[in-house]
């Protein structure tokens, strides 16, 4: 994450860090985690440092702020704003959206019909149902361009490309793990390749519009685009 902030565009172009939450209490299991895992105090000292970090290295302010409703993606865009007011408290929203059309909870973002899905996702684990996702092979489930695409839809709109500064968007592994697979063209997800807690995406656009915008990202301190247009129709 300390590579991806050497990457970043300049302060006027508008950003979104799309992360996972911070370190929860842990579940045995296929990579589930109920809704009911909170953050451990490492998980709370870590949003807030990593929060007050930003503001301090990247001249941003974070301006706009949506997470998922479950409690720990809620602490952990509460947690990062209060280290953000540690260095410019006056400027940092202090609102924080809960997405409650399931675009940010696991995995509803892609979800048509949860009874035909989530056998499959007890069957396969996380690891395989993403996979299984990415590769279009699941009843009940988005085609995972159109999935990924209403996701980026939110974010663009989240940060209009007018306005400058930071955004958070707080999320899951499953999430974040999808989205990554699908714009950039990968068909297969490696256990080395799921994010961690607290590990973020950075994204902007480039463009007057969504459906003609210009993506451009930062994973794992790669600098990748894509075309919108381009995307939506393959």
């Amino acid at each position: 994450m300390f590579e991806a902030i050497d990457l970043l565009p300049d302060a006027s172009t508008p950003v979104t860090l799309f992360t996972r939450h911070s370190l929860r209490e842990l579940v045995n299991g296929q990579g589930f985690a109920g809704y009911d895992l909170q953050l451990t105090e490492q998980g709370r000292d870590l949003a807030y440092a990593w929060g007050q970090y930003l503001i301090n290295n990247t001249d941003r302010a974070i301006q706009h702020c949506i997470s998922s409703p479950i409690q720990r993606c809620v602490d952990t865009a509460a947690l990062m704003i209060q280290g953000a007011d540690g260095i410019h408290e006056a400027i940092n929203t202090h609102t924080i959206e809960i997405v409650e059309q399931r675009l940010l909870v696991e995995p509803g973002s892609f979800v048509l019909d949860i009874q035909q899905a989530a056998p499959y996702f007890r069957q396969q684990g996380a690891l395989g149902f993403i996979n299984s996702f990415v590769n279009n092979a699941l009843p009940g489930m988005k085609h995972p361009i159109t999935g990924v695409f209403d996701v980026l839809e939110l974010l663009y709109h989240t940060h209009p490309t007018q306005h400058q500064g930071l955004s958070l968007a707080v999320s899951h592994d499953t999430i974040l793990a999808a989205i990554v697979a699908v714009i950039s063209g990968q068909n297969q997800i490696e256990k080395s390749d799921w994010p961690e807690m607290m590990e973020g995406l950075f994204v902007w656009f480039e463009g007057e519009d969504f459906s003609n915008s210009k993506l451009k990202w930062i994973w794992r301190g790669q600098k990748q685009e894509l075309v919108i247009k381009d995307f939506q129709n393959k």
